[in-house]
């Protein structure tokens, strides 16, 4: 469904920017009124559909057939020189994408970007749509998480097309690519970029014409994919979907999860936690923090906003017997650390952001390791971060004892190699220029991102680009009460931000609000909800049932003022691009 666009006026905005926190929130409570006031709610289907015309279009059929397609030559593609590796038939019926005969594409673009791209023959209407990796990557994927019950997808409509982001990996923490200085580049920033030449340039062969939109959706690392494509290669999409993005990953990979890793170990390695601790831990955040947001409903809606002290728990003197959870002073400490961030010896933020209040039952695995012995997830990032990425030759020995919290180390690392792996340009007036539209979207619940990152990018956004009512013109960021890394979590964690951004690019109708659900293994709906553009969230303030959308409307957040200081900072300028000259590798400033 799309929505008309809504545009703050520009001396309620001042205030909301640059006024008292007073006149700051009365400035965000107008506001959240005036959207209110404009408002189109429906609840009487009980997941959210696409706009029938979206997948109605005309079809455009192929200009050959599949086995033509393998015989394609790609080599010539300027600056992306690449090779058909297969192309086959996949049936209707085994498509995982929709119900849509395609032609499969296999290929590879120098030097090991390894593509698939999936073509209609039957239902193309002229999209182009290409999803983004998980983790370190080192597979091809379709990640489809932000697309639920999107119609023109499932109807076949786009192209669709992934990357396995320059290499090969064993797992989602396998950093041994790094230890090939052109594959860590391609990691950084040039795999979904040539990507986007090469299957385009088939698109256009296959079809006889090229495509007419062209669009991005990504989550984690893929989020971080799509950013890196909003701020390097404006030109390249014109409606993108960025979820949980990894795009500070230096100060995220090397610090912020190295910082947690450590904090939930002991001196043996052995966890402080163990993940029987964590739903007495979560129980006691929600008794704590559940009615801040104004809905009583077993979750946090906004977590920046909660300041529960783990303390308010600790086990009683040894005499006396706990009557229900506690923490002993260390697990208190432990607990401490990860939700105040990863810190320097000045107790200066190394990151813009900490493990959100509400999300303990989603650290298994994530923080809090599953067998004894084995790091988390994170500690397997930050790891093979500083192995293989972080220097210029690998270090492989080198474990998480190794990695030195101080503003030096902080300095050094991100010196070096941040312009290769960050997406963290607030300047994003190329892509405006473009008309390209940008929906980003954060689980409260992520165990893997801090959500206040994502907040502190895009408060410098909009800072950079005019302020939030001219931000709100081309990019809009959702934050999701209760959901985990991507998907999962205790909150509705199923939408269709790509429909929405479809709608955007293609009717001008912006996102006023975005329906979610929650959606059970059998396939029922248990819950809706709706989301609505930061800094506003969805509120009960109808009194009615907590799992139904009718019952919410858009109210401004209580931490819509805060910003976050850290060490680092969102600028301009910081990008590298490196490449082989002469034999040597050489690395200059800027983006391409």
């Amino acid at each position: 469904m799309g929505f008309a666009s809504h545009i703050v006026p520009g001396g309620l905005l001042s205030l909301f920017m640059r006024g008292s926190r007073r006149q700051r929130t009365i400035a965000a409570s107008l506001y959240a009124l005036m959207l209110v006031a404009g408002l189109v709610a429906s609840t009487a289907q009980a997941s959210p559909r696409s706009h029938q015309v979206q997948s109605a279009m005309a079809a455009t059929p192929p200009a050959m057939n599949c086995a033509q397609a393998a015989q394609l030559d790609v080599t010539g593609v300027p600056g992306a020189p690449a090779s058909v590796i297969s192309a086959t038939v996949v049936a209707a019926t085994d498509n995982s994408l929709g119900k849509w005969e395609a032609c499969r594409v296999k290929g590879l673009v120098a030097p090991q970007i390894q593509f698939e791209l999936m073509l209609p023959t039957k239902t193309w209407a002229g999209r182009y749509l290409q999803t983004g990796c998980g983790g370190f990557c080192g597979n091809v994927s379709y990640d489809t998480s932000a697309a639920y019950g999107c119609a023109p997808l499932t109807d076949g409509t786009f192209a669709v097309a992934a990357d396995n982001e320059g290499h090969y990996g064993a797992s989602a923490t396998d950093g041994l690519f790094g230890a090939d200085p052109q594959l860590r580049v391609d990691f950084g920033y040039r795999s979904q970029h040539l990507t986007s030449l090469v299957a385009k340039e088939i698109v256009k062969r296959f079809y006889g014409q090229s495509a007419s939109k062209s669009y991005f959706a990504g989550c984690s690392e893929g989020g971080d994919q799509a950013l890196t494509e909003v701020q390097r290669y404006p030109q390249d999409f014109d409606g993108v979907v960025a979820g949980a993005p990894a795009s500070n990953m230096t100060a995220l990979a090397v610090f912020d999860q190295a910082w947690n890793a450590k904090a939930v170990l002991d001196r043996t390695g052995s966890p402080i936690l163990s993940v029987n601790d964590l739903a007495g831990l979560h129980a006691a955040v929600i008794d704590a923090c559940d009615t801040l947001d104004g809905t009583k409903d077993g979750l946090i809606s906004d977590s920046q906003s909660c300041s529960f002290d783990p303390k308010s728990i600790a086990c009683p003197a040894a005499a006396d017997a706990p009557s229900g959870f506690c923490l002993t002073p260390v697990q208190i400490e432990a607990v401490r650390k990860v939700y105040g961030g990863v810190r320097d010896e000045k107790n200066q933020l190394l990151y813009p952001g900490a493990q959100p209040r509400g999300s303990e039952l989603n650290w298994a695995g994530w923080l809090i390791p599953r067998s004894q012995g084995t790091l988390s997830n994170q500690g397997g990032f930050a790891v093979n971060t500083v192995r293989w990425l972080a220097y210029p030759g690998p270090r492989p020995s080198l474990s998480l004892d190794d990695i030195q919290f101080t503003e030096k180390s902080f300095r050094e690392i991100t010196g070096r190699v941040s312009g290769i792996y960050d997406s963290t340009n607030p300047d994003l007036s190329a892509f405006r220029r473009h008309g390209g539209k940008l929906i980003m979207w954060h689980g409260e619940a992520d165990p893997a991102i801090p959500p206040a990152g994502t907040i502190a990018y895009y408060q410098a956004v909009a800072k950079q680009m005019g302020g939030l009512a001219r931000t709100q013109e081309f990019a809009r960021l959702f934050m999701l009460p209760g959901v985990a890394h991507c998907n999962g979590g205790q909150g509705p964690d199923k939408f269709d931000a790509l429909t929405a951004v479809v709608d955007w690019v293609e009717s001008g109708k912006a996102p006023k609000s975005m329906m979610t659900s929650k959606v059970s293994t059998s396939g029922a709906v248990t819950a809706t909800r709706p989301a609505y553009p930061w800094p506003l969230m969805a509120v009960n303030t109808t009194g009615g049932p907590v799992d139904q959308a009718s019952s919410y409307t858009a109210q401004p957040r209580r931490s819509a003022h805060q910003t976050t200081d850290w060490l680092g900072s969102f600028r301009s300028g910081y990008e590298k691009t490196c490449e082989w000259v002469n034999g040597k590798w050489v690395c200059h400033k800027g983006k391409a």
